[in-house]
């Protein structure tokens, strides 16, 4: 009886033929992924400039710098004025990344080259966590606890600025911290070992090495913070007060755009809803403008 083996060489080549269609495959599915997720933003876009942008046109300048915001359903009966709700959320973004910034940058110089193991393997899971919590979570904790404080302390609703500013610091911070943790790991380790090696302390090391090195990272950690903070709603929604005058105090309440939009969108008709597309469009344009700024600010730092 004669056994006949099989061909290891034939095997080979359809294991290969597999597994290159395999991977041309998921090459062409990732491919369909990332164009559809380009597509959907374009039409989310074009969906919001279609709605918005001719009360925008009709609007005109006075949309941007009148201070009295009275919708109705006719466009001709209303006062349509948004300047009280973009410097309220001008203040907002601002103060919550001015706050956040050095706090989130410190935890991750802490996390990236002072924490030992243990210590880090807690933090890190701990802080990554904190992402995952729900806006309406943090809305909540501060309505129950930040709101009454600072109207213990200060007096008034509590409903303002400052407690706007203490809930989004926090929610950004794990932001801020884990891209900037990330990029001062990825310093290469010849930069750290040559300035020890000339006689640098470790924390000169860090201050004059490790971070100007990973600053790209960081300022790119404080974009997306500052994304966080402009788009944020539910939380703001709860602790700001939605009060649209222009706040004369840190104690005070103000509304923000996405806060407003939200707040009217579910009853809003006619103009009124056309005015919260304008509003849409403006809340865009201002992102984009933050985050050309930003990238800017970030090319010349490099170039530095």
């Amino acid at each position: 009886m004669i056994s006949i083996k099989p061909n290891r060489a034939g095997r080979s080549l359809r294991r290969s033929a597999t597994q290159d269609i395999k991977g041309r495959t998921i090459e062409l599915l990732l491919l369909l992924c990332g164009i559809s997720s380009v597509c959907a933003i374009f039409l989310i876009i074009i969906f919001i400039f279609a709605e918005g942008l001719p009360f925008l046109i009709q609007a005109g300048p006075n949309f941007l710098i009148s201070s009295v915001w009275q919708p109705t359903d006719n466009f001709a009966d209303g006062l349509w004025g948004i300047f009280p709700i973009i410097i309220g959320s001008l203040l907002v973004t601002v103060g919550a990344v001015a706050i956040g910034t050095p706090l989130g940058v410190a935890c991750a110089i802490f996390l990236a080259e002072i924490a030992p193991a243990p210590v880090r393997r807690i933090l890190v899971p701990s802080v990554n966590a904190l992402a995952g919590v729900p806006s309406v979570v943090y809305g909540f904790f501060g309505l129950l606890v930040v709101v009454p404080w600072i109207r213990g302390q200060f007096g008034g609703f509590g409903t303002s600025v400052l407690a706007s500013w203490l809930i989004l610091f926090i929610m950004i911070l794990p932001t801020i911290i884990s891209i900037s943790t990330d990029s001062i790991r990825a310093v290469p380790k010849e930069f750290k070992e040559g300035s020890l090696a000339i006689g640098a302390t470790h924390w000169q090391t860090i201050r004059s090495v490790l971070v100007p090195a990973a600053s790209s990272g960081i300022i790119a950690s404080v974009i997306l913070g500052m994304g966080r903070a402009i788009g944020e709603t539910m939380a703001v929604l709860m602790v700001a007060g939605n009060s649209i005058t222009i706040p004369n105090s840190i104690f005070a309440p103000t509304s923000t755009l996405t806060a407003q939009i939200a707040l009217e969108m579910g009853y809003a008709t006619g103009a009124h809803r056309e005015a919260l597309f304008a509003m849409g469009i403006v809340l865009f344009a201002f992102i984009m403008i933050l985050t050309g700024l930003a990238n800017l600010a970030s090319r010349r730092r490099i170039a530095y």
